[in-house]
C-alpha cells in the first residue's frame, strides 16, 4: 500500500490562472493543466534561480520528488508551447501558509479576507464572487 502524499508548501498562488497562445481564440484550442506545485517548482528553480535542494526544502518535499514535479511541469509547458495549447494552473496536492482568494470577476489575488477591498473592475461586490484557492479542509 502506497503511503499518502504530503502536501507541498506553496509560497503564494500564481498571479494568473494560466496562459494561452497569442492569436488563437481560447475556444479553438485544447487546454492542458499544470498543478500549483508544478508551477511552484518552476518558479523556484527557474525564476528564483534556487538550487533544487533549497527549493525542495521550501516546498517541504525531498529533492527527488521536486525533480519529478519539476520535470513533469517542464514537459507539459514545452508540449503546450510546441503544440499551441493553453495552460491552466490549478489543483494538485498543496497547501498555503495563508488563506488566498481570487475574484471570479477581475481575477485579482487576495491574501486573506481582511485584505480584500472592492476594486474598480468589480461592478458588483459580494463575497460569493471570491474563490478560495486553499485546498478544501485546510
Amino acid at each position: 500500500m502506497a503511503r499518502p502524499e504530503k502536501n507541498r508548501k506553496i509560497g503564494s498562488p500564481p498571479l494568473m490562472r494560466g496562459y494561452k497562445p497569442y492569436g488563437i481564440p481560447l475556444c479553438k484550442i485544447e487546454t492542458i493543466r499544470i498543478t500549483f506545485e508544478e508551477y511552484e517548482s518552476v518558479r523556484l528553480v527557474n525564476y528564483e534561480m534556487m538550487m533544487q535542494e533549497k527549493a525542495a526544502e521550501l516546498m517541504n518535499i525531498s529533492r527527488p520528488t521536486l525533480t519529478r514535479i519539476y520535470n513533469k511541469a517542464i514537459k507539459t509547458i514545452a508540449r503546450a508551447f510546441v503544440e499551441g495549447k493553453a495552460i491552466e494552473i490549478e489543483g494538485g496536492n498543496y497547501e498555503f501558509d495563508e488563506d488566498w482568494y481570487r475574484c471570479n470577476r477581475c481575477h485579482k489575488l487576495i491574501q486573506g479576507m481582511e485584505n480584500h477591498k472592492k476594486c474598480e473592475d468589480c461592478p458588483v461586490y459580494s463575497e460569493q464572487e471570491l474563490m478560495k484557492l486553499n485546498r478544501p479542509g485546510k
